[in-house]
Parts: structure tokens; sequence; C-alpha cells
């Protein structure tokens, strides 16, 4: 099991809004992945998007915090472990910075989906985008690759995503068209600025983290 005993209370905290444009108008069932402390499940059950919901996660604290916000809560390495969960499939299943986590998130991503995820069900993760402009250019001209205790270079990430192979992870065959979004491009923000000045050119280099979205078709 990885260590998670060194992080922050703020690592498994935040409600993960920025996903509302993926979501389906109603969610029912929802199940999130590395749920944290479940933030992001309460705010579903407070807002009556989800009928009930379910978390899984590693972090015995974050999840015994969790399940003061969520329907059921267990704490397992989904990896490592069967978890028996009762009652029907999910209509949502949220794995949001978790994957790059797993030694082998293909398989999971697999496992969700066939054993996990209804048919018409909808499948939500965001990734860290490695080809961030603020991973490329120490390593391009300082040879340096450091990592930290959160961010794009957390010590726990096992695997690393550019858009294409965040997309790629996603590619089920039971699973439709990936469908992939940015946040930080809307209003006037410096980011949309610039993309816009650059012509898109280097929008993957100012790329934090992708969202992406499949919908269970078979």
């Amino acid at each position: 099991m990885q260590s998670y005993q060194d992080k922050s209370d703020d690592y498994f905290a935040h409600a993960r809004k920025e996903i509302l444009p993926l979501l389906p108008q109603h969610c029912g069932r929802v199940l999130e992945l590395g749920c944290g402390s479940g933030a992001t499940l309460g705010w579903l059950r407070q807002t009556q998007k989800a009928s009930y919901t379910v978390g899984i996660e590693i972090a015995e604290g974050a999840a015994a915090a969790a399940r003061a916000h969520a329907d059921e809560v267990h704490w397992a390495d989904f990896e490592r472990s069967d978890v028996a969960l009762a009652g029907e499939k999910f209509n949502v299943i949220l794995c949001l910075d978790v994957l790059e986590h797993m030694v082998d998130p293909w398989s999971v991503v697999d496992r969700l989906v066939s054993a996990y995820l209804a048919d018409g069900g909808t499948l939500i993760a965001s990734v860290p985008n490695v080809r961030h402009y603020s991973v490329v250019l120490p390593l391009l001209f300082g040879g340096r690759w450091d990592y930290a205790d959160a961010g794009l270079l957390d010590r726990t990430h096992l695997r690393f995503f550019t858009r294409g192979t965040a997309q790629a992870l996603l590619s089920h065959a039971q699973l439709g068209d990936v469908a992939c979004m940015t946040t930080g491009f809307d209003g006037v923000s410096k980011k949309r600025v610039f993309n816009t000045l650059t012509l898109g050119i280097f929008q993957d280099l100012i790329t934090y983290q992708y969202y992406l979205a499949a919908r269970k078709v078979r």
C-alpha cells in the first residue's frame, strides 16, 4: 500500500465542482474511487444530484472522515483487494486525480467499467498533464525532475499522462467516445488571453490537468 501518512488534511478535502459540466443531470448511484474526505460525494448528495453515494479510499484517516459525507465508505486498496459493494451497479463512477497513483490504471479502468458501471453509466476521470510547462522546462533546460508532496510530480504518482495517453486510458471496448475537458480558459483569465494570442499553439503546455468522461454503451 502506498504511504499517504505525510499528506496534509487539505490534500483529501476539496469538493471537485469543476466536473459539473461532465455530470449527467441526474447522477443516481455514484461511486468515487479515491474519495478522500468525501467532499465531492457530500456535495453531490447535498445538491441532490446523487441518490446514493459510495466511496473507496486508501488512506484510513480520510476514509473515516468521508463517512460523515457519503452513504457508504470502504477503506481499501482497490488494486489489491476485492471490494464488496451491495446493491446495483453505479450510474456514475468518479476517478478524480487517482488513476495516476495506480500501478496498473488500465486494469483498474477495465475492472470499474466491467464490474461496477451500469449500462448507460458515465465514467469520469481527471489526470495531471505531465506536459505542463512547470514539468517540461525544468527537465529540458535543467535536467530536473523533482518530486514534491503534491502537484504534478507528487511523489505518490506512479503513472504520468499527456492528453493523448489520458484519452487512451479511457478507450475501453465498452465505452463510447471519450470527451476531454480543460479548465482555466474561461472568462478573462491570463491563461485564456495567452492561449488566444498564441493561437492555441501552447495550450497543452499551459493545461494543468485533463478531465475526461465516457459513457458505457455495451
